[in-house]
Parts: structure tokens; C-alpha cells; sequence
């Protein structure tokens, strides 16, 4: 498969299909595919017999320019209706609309193990049958589709981490850390720490523009407050350390397949310096083109009255 840094985000949009069909073996692994997924911002339905993924797909505007994508779980708790899919594969070609199958499997021993470790009963299990027996029984009713399937991934032996960047890999249209929500926000430690923060960072070091008069009733989005945060040479050398830090944290955190993440920036009352360098951040991560948010979670309790 061609590395995701040698693809422009033209070539990725004219890969990525409509419509994804996911399937395979009970136990495989399909509904963390599934969220995956939806993570990528597909709208997801689980189960949906084939005869309706056309219906569905014109109801929410696929293949309109709307830019929306379909995933869809399709498999034998449908019972008849799967037959139904290799049909509604070519149906949604007539259409104009691109479909790709992901099958997912794994070996007896594995699923036989997921499925003693879940206590759960698996779906084609009939009076007297063993697991075992059941699994056999999907494999044959599954060939048809696996053979016709455009993907196929084992996940016995597979971390969930590692099956969500093959599934990025394949089916999104933006780079990885495109798929991230990064929301950075400042805040003041005198109203109190937050508790959704995964990185956290204290700049009441740098200078304070609330003890010169001219900028106490500004805030950190104000150019005469900001110029005198960031331009400060202490601060400078802050910021050249920040960035580096979160060049070296960030890749990680989407390699791992983090889907949010959290930075907050505090200084003492949540006015000057934590907002100035929130903007600072922000701006640095969309440069990496990081999906970055900004707020400023105490702003409205600022001393802006003179």
C-alpha cells in the first residue's frame, strides 16, 4: 500500500469509496471497525439488511457533493437478506456510487477464545452445536463474499490500535493527525484546574500585563496584550521550547490512534497570558494541520471593566 505521505489529498479523496460494507466472521472484530469509522466521520448503521444501503445512501445524500461517507455492518443476523449483497454491490455501481467490502476474520482458536472470554453464544449457534461447529458453518456462508471482498484483514493476532491505522490508512481522505480533535483552551488556576486536560501546561512564569494599567481590563486576544506576551524574550524562549515538546508528543498521541485530545494553557486569572499563548498554540498545531478548537474557558470572568 503507498505511504500516506507520498498521497495528495486529491488522490486520497478520489480513493476513499461512498459507501464501505463491512463484514465478515462473528467475533472479528467489526464493531471496533465500525467505530473507527465513525471516528472518520462516516455515518455508521450496524445490521442494515442489503436490500436498504441504496435507500439509505440517497436519504443522506451520498454521491450528491454533500462529501458525506456511508459505513454499513452487513452479515449473517440478516439471515436471507445477505444474499441480497453481492446484488446491492452492483446496484450502488449502477448508481455512480463507489463501494468497497471490508471483510474481517480470524482463526477458530481466537474466536473460540473471544467468544469463552465474552460468555457470549455465538449467533449461528443451533441446538446442540459447539462453537466450533458454528464457525465452520459461517465460514462456508461467508466464501462467496470473502472472494468478492476488496479487503480482507486478519485481526488474531492484531491490536485494535494497529486495525484503526490500516482502516485510516485506507478509508480517509485526511492525514492522520487531520483525525484528531485537538482542543486547546486557557484557563485560570484561581477557578480552579481542569479535569478533561491530557496536557497541561503553567505559563504564570512569564510577565504579566495585568500589573501595567494600560492592559489590566484587556485580554490575551487583544494586540497590545498579545505583542507583549509573545514578544518577550523569556517568552520566546518558552515557546521554542513548547513547540518542541508537542512536535515530539503529537505524532505519538496519532499513532495510538487518540481520537481527542486535550491541551490546557493556565495562568492565574485566565486574562492575559494563557490566552495569548493558547492562540500561540493553536496556531502552531494548524500549521502541522492538526483539527485544532480554541476556547478560553474563563474569559468571561475577566476584569475588563476599567
Amino acid at each position: 500500500m503507498t505511504e500516506r505521505s507520498d498521497i495528495t489529498s486529491a488522490e486520497l479523496a478520489d480513493r476513499v469509496p461512498d459507501i464501505v460494507i463491512i463484514t465478515g466472521m462473528s467475533g472479528s472484530g467489526r464493531t471496533q471497525a465500525m467505530h473507527v469509522f465513525e471516528d472518520m466521520g462516516y455515518f455508521c448503521i450496524d445490521n442494515l439488511p442489503p436490500s436498504l444501503i441504496l435507500q439509505l445512501a440517497q436519504l443522506i445524500g451520498i454521491n450528491t457533493g454533500v462529501g458525506r461517507h456511508l459505513c454499513v455492518t452487513s452479515d449473517l443476523r440478516s439471515q436471507g437478506l445477505f444474499d441480497e449483497l453481492l446484488d446491492t454491490i452492483q446496484t450502488l455501481n449502477e448508481h455512480e456510487m463507489t463501494c468497497k467490502v471490508l471483510f474481517l476474520e480470524a482463526s477458530d482458536e481466537v474466536l473460540i477464545r473471544r467468544y469463552s472470554e465474552n460468555r457470549r453464544r455465538h449467533p449461528l449457534a443451533q441446538r446442540g452445536d459447539t462453537t466450533a461447529d458454528a464457525i465452520q458453518r459461517e465460514r462456508v456462508a461467508l466464501a462467496s463474499i470473502r472472494d468478492r471482498a476488496d479487503m480482507v484483514i486478519d485481526t488474531s493476532r492484531m491490536r485494535t490500535a494497529t486495525l484503526r491505522k490500516r482502516l485510516r490508512s485506507a478509508f480517509s481522505e485526511l492525514a492522520d493527525q487531520q483525525l484528531m480533535d485537538v482542543h486547546v483552551f486557557s484557563f485560570g488556576f484561581k477557578h480552579g484546574m481542569p479535569v478533561e486536560a491530557d496536557l497541561m501546561i503553567d505559563v504564570r512564569f512569564l510577565p504579566n500585563p495585568f500589573y501595567d494599567p494600560e492592559m489590566r481590563t484587556l485580554t490575551g486576544l487583544d494586540a497590545k496584550v498579545a505583542d507583549f506576551v509573545i514578544e518577550h524574550p523569556k517568552t520566546q524562549e518558552f515557546l521554542d521550547a513548547w513547540f518542541k515538546l508537542l512536535d515530539a508528543v503529537m505524532p505519538g498521541y496519532v499513532a495510538e490512534g487518540k481520537p481527542q485530545l486535550s491541551i490546557a494553557i493556565g495562568c492565574t486569572g485566565g486574562q492575559h497570558r494563557s490566552v495569548a499563548i493558547a492562540e500561540a498554540t493553536a496556531r502552531h498545531l494548524e500549521r502541522q494541520q492538526y483539527h485544532v478548537n480554541i476556547s478560553h474557558r474563563d474569559l468571561a470572568k475577566a476584569n475588563i471593566r476599567s
